[in-house]
């Protein structure tokens, strides 16, 4: 990697994950050395970004034109945004192959999806699974069913890593959590809130109970905005002072974990949230119906995700030097604090 000016194309600054990423790159000891790119929807926005000594872009994942473009002028891109959009990744991974083609640069690509490649289907809430994922175990990550929520795109990252035009990495956040502080929300740019928790919240509150999917026995990993923003940030580290040793390609799953739950241990702190909000006059969650999934989640199909299983051991991103430090007991610990914060909305 350059030790002069580094090009960086960022996606998904305005987002839970990708804000405090992206101020994280903004804090690093070579930000001086950055040049750094932010795709933005929003003039509004686009002009608070620019205050922090960032360029924008004015558009969506969705101009695929533009999205080339950028991509084709960056070093380094990261794609904190939609995870499912296949066209804005493969848009993402010609960008990069004009550049490899063009300029004789190898083009870092670091690309988020999430542990939802890894869970089951069948679980409904009732079971718990002994498989546990293992980032460094490439068989098993070889082994991720084609059909699997996010993993059509993984592949083609996959596949262009193989190609030999870019270097890709994927990060695969678990459960994520915690309320995010920074001057990135206090400039109004960057969402504070994730999305599992808060759903479940959103359902507590409007059925005035806690509720689960069938018996809430199922297990996930968990993991702090803290801990996967620094995730992102070791292994940039990583790679730029050693890439022949960063995984890569079918090589560079990074999960993020730092522990598991139950989804009964959430939906009985937000209960105990609700009791004492007096919202509710039992802590103890009951299960959903499936007329429930439907009115809070849109279907049964997203509603019945809560009752999956999806463990997994983030060994690889810990290899490279990552250390999180929040704990599943700091997750449902938070949890008080966000019902209170949803219950105002």
């Amino acid at each position: 990697m350059s030790t002069s000016r580094t090009s960086i194309f960022f996606a998904g600054a305005t987002g839970y994950i990708g804000g405090s990423v992206l101020y994280r790159l903004l804090q690093h000891p070579s930000a001086k050395t950055f040049d750094i790119t932010v795709l933005v929807r929003s003039q509004e926005k686009a002009k608070k970004l620019e205050s922090f000594g960032v360029k924008t872009a004015i558009g969506s994942l969705d101009d695929h034109a533009l999205v080339e473009e950028l991509a084709s002028k960056a070093h380094v891109t990261f794609n904190t945004a939609d995870s499912d959009n296949v066209e804005a990744i493969r848009a993402i991974l010609r960008g990069a192959q004009k550049r490899h083609a063009t300029v004789g640069d190898l083009p870092i690509y670091i690309h988020t999806s999430g542990t939802a490649e890894l869970a089951d289907s069948d679980a409904l809430g009732n079971k718990t699974t002994d498989v546990i994922w293992d980032d460094t175990n490439v068989e098993q990550v070889e082994s991720i069913p084609d059909a699997a929520f996010h993993r059509n795109v993984s592949l083609e990252v996959i596949a262009a890593d193989k190609a030999g035009y870019v270097k890709s990495y994927i990060i695969l956040p678990s459960t994520i959590y915690g309320r995010v502080k920074s001057p990135l929300v206090d400039a109004g740019i960057q969402n504070p809130q994730s999305i599992q928790i808060p759903y479940l919240i959103k359902a507590a509150l409007g059925r005035k109970q806690a509720g689960m999917v069938g018996k809430g026995v199922a297990l996930w990993a968990d993991v702090s905005n803290d801990d996967i923003a620094d995730l992102y940030i070791a292994l940039y580290d990583a790679i730029a002072a050693n890439p022949d040793k960063v995984g890569h390609g079918i090589e560079g799953y990074y999960y993020g974990e730092n522990g598991e739950h139950t989804w009964y241990s959430i939906s009985r702190a937000i209960g105990e949230a609700l009791v004492g909000l007096g919202v509710s006059k039992d802590p103890e969650p009951t299960s959903f119906t499936d007329d429930e999934l439907i009115k809070y989640y849109g279907s049964l199909m997203f509603g019945n995700f809560n009752g999956t299983n999806a463990r997994c051991r983030a060994n690889r991103g810990r290899s490279i030097g990552w250390k999180p430090k929040y704990t599943t007991q700091d997750m449902l610990a938070s949890i008080k604090a966000e019902v209170e914060a949803i219950s105002k909305q």
